[in-house]
């Protein structure tokens, strides 16, 4: 590389302008969630290794493929998280959360890992936000989890996705299916590996992309027809719910997450706009999962996770932008030392009121710091020289419309905080 370093390989940096935009889609996402009484919850990096070969799926791709892991210098085990799910129940359990309120209503964020070949949208350093409901089996709470996701694409001015729904049974009913299923798919022409699997988790078949698998299992038996009453009466509360609210959704019986903790509702919001990585967001109930990671409590839970790195390609296929107000709304261009050091100190004050504020920082010229204004995106500009300074003067200029006007240094803060209050751009 020649001494030239880069970031590691599908790992994406967001800087700015391009940056706002990510922001914004994370920002509404969670706001969604909080809106409906999640709270924020901080989750580690990594983990226990046995939580997520537990809790996730030894038979999954993510499991047995995809994961970071590594010896820590205790000689530990540990693993960078590759979801989100895993570890909300573990803190649950470990600090006694479901000993009070119930359901616990959680939202989080931030970047998760999985080894993948990188491609568009396909990253193995994701950034995702997540929300979880957890001690109640309520099918109105799985319709709103649903609902605060589509919420949060509302939010953002995306029109063009869809959401997928299914159900995925119960202890009841899965264990006829999956024997239908794993005979059925025996009796296919399958490699080795594929029959394999087949034999430990048949349900992971039918999750497989390759297309000549696809077109194989096209008449494999569909979980959709081996409901239980308890679980065909809970997926269609689901849909009653969904229905009240408003939520459009397509049926998709031959749905499966590529987690192995879900079971009854599991959903999918696919953008066809993104190609092969179509998949932005989805989740779905785990009944079972706290009980496998040592809950005392047999709680079952509901959630989803969506992808913020999909999210902001799926708005740029449809032209939409959703960046934020400007980096800053004040751009100060001193003349001279003495006028830099008055305008330092008056940005501190305008930040005190809450304005965003920056300098032309080096020593520039007039032309020079005036272009660095016009790109901030600010809506003033400060100009400070010698002149203005014995005056007690400074210059503000509009860089909207270029008019511009003396005001007396000793008020220009209270000037502009008023200006920008009432500017509806701002509000």
């Amino acid at each position: 590389m020649s001494g030239e370093f880069a970031a590691p390989k599908g790992v994406p940096d967001y800087f700015p302008p391009a940056s706002a935009d990510f922001l914004a889609v994370r920002n509404a996402l969670t706001d969604a969630a909080h809106r409906a009484g999640y709270g924020h919850i901080e989750l580690p990096i990594f983990e226990d290794t046995a939580l997520f070969a537990r809790g996730v799926g030894e038979s999954t791709d993510v499991v047995s493929k995809e994961m970071y892991t590594f010896a820590d210098r205790g000689g530990r085990s540990v693993t960078l998280r590759p979801e989100g799910t895993a570890g909300v129940v573990r803190a649950v359990i470990q600090h006694g959360l479901d000993r009070g309120q119930l359901p616990v209503k959680v939202c989080y964020s931030g970047p998760f890992f999985r080894y993948e070949r990188p491609q568009a949208g396909r990253y193995r350093q994701l950034q995702q936000v997540g929300v979880e409901a957890i001690g109640v089996d309520d099918p109105a709470l799985d319709a709103e989890v649903i609902a605060v996701a589509d919420e949060g694409y509302r939010r953002l001015g995306l029109s063009g996705y869809r959401l997928e729904l299914s159900s995925l049974g119960d202890d009841s009913c899965r264990p006829q299916y999956r024997a239908a299923l794993q005979e059925f798919l025996l009796g296919l022409d399958l490699d080795e590996p594929t029959r394999e699997r087949a034999r430990l988790n048949p349900l992971r078949v039918l999750d497989d992309k390759r297309p000549a698998i696809r077109e194989a299992t096209a008449g494999a038996p569909l979980m959709i027809d081996y409901l239980s009453d308890s679980a065909r009466d809970h997926f269609d509360r689901v849909r009653g719910h969904l229905d009240r609210l408003g939520v459009p959704y397509q049926l998709n019986p031959r749905l499966v997450r590529g987690l192995d903790y879900y079971t009854k509702t599991t959903f999918e919001f696919v953008h066809d706009g993104l190609g092969a990585q179509s998949g932005i967001g989805g989740g779905g109930r785990y009944d079972g999962l706290m009980g496998q990671l040592g809950g005392k409590q047999e709680l079952s839970g509901i959630g989803f996770g969506i992808g913020v790195d999909r999210t902001v390609l799926a708005l740029a296929a449809e032209n939409v932008s959703v960046a934020g107000d400007p980096r800053v709304q004040v751009y100060g261009v001193p003349l001279g030392g003495a006028a830099k050091d008055e305008l330092v100190a008056l940005a501190a004050r305008l930040r005190d009121k809450a304005v965003a504020v920056d300098l032309a920082y080096g020593d520039r010229g007039l032309k020079g710091a005036m272009k660095a204004a016009d790109r901030s995106g600010a809506r003033f500009a400060l100009v400070l020289g010698e002149r203005e300074l014995d005056a007690g003067v400074i210059e503000v200029k509009d860089l909207r419309t270029g008019d511009q006007q003396e005001i007396a240094l000793d008020s220009v803060v209270d000037h502009l905080a008023a200006r920008l209050a009432g500017d509806p751009a701002t509000e």
